[in-house]
């Protein structure tokens, strides 16, 4: 599949991304990530790896884009809770 990230041109397959990602430890997950295989992975990492780029050259949702494209499963940053707020505090 023919994708663009960074303004670079990639042809991107499925089974080579797999490839690319088989033998990396995943990082700890604290943005957007993408499940390859048994691992889940953030996407900046996946991105970095596939093009070969710095990760402050590409946005996560340019990687999540061609990651779905490919069939990859991606899911968006959790967002974080909301604190409790004590009920006295409402009413100020």
């Amino acid at each position: 599949m023919r994708c663009v990230i960074a303004r670079f041109p990639f042809d991107l397959i499925k089974s080579e991304v797999e490839r690319s990602m088989a033998d990396v430890e995943p990082e700890p997950v604290t943005s957007a990530s993408v499940v390859i295989g048994p691992h889940t992975y953030p996407v900046k990492q996946v991105g970095e790896v596939i093009t070969k780029q710095d990760r402050r050259d590409f946005t996560e949702l340019e990687v999540a884009r061609a990651l779905t494209r490919l069939g990859f499963v991606c899911r968006p940053a959790a967002t974080p809770a909301r604190a409790a707020v004590p009920s006295w505090a409402e009413t100020a």
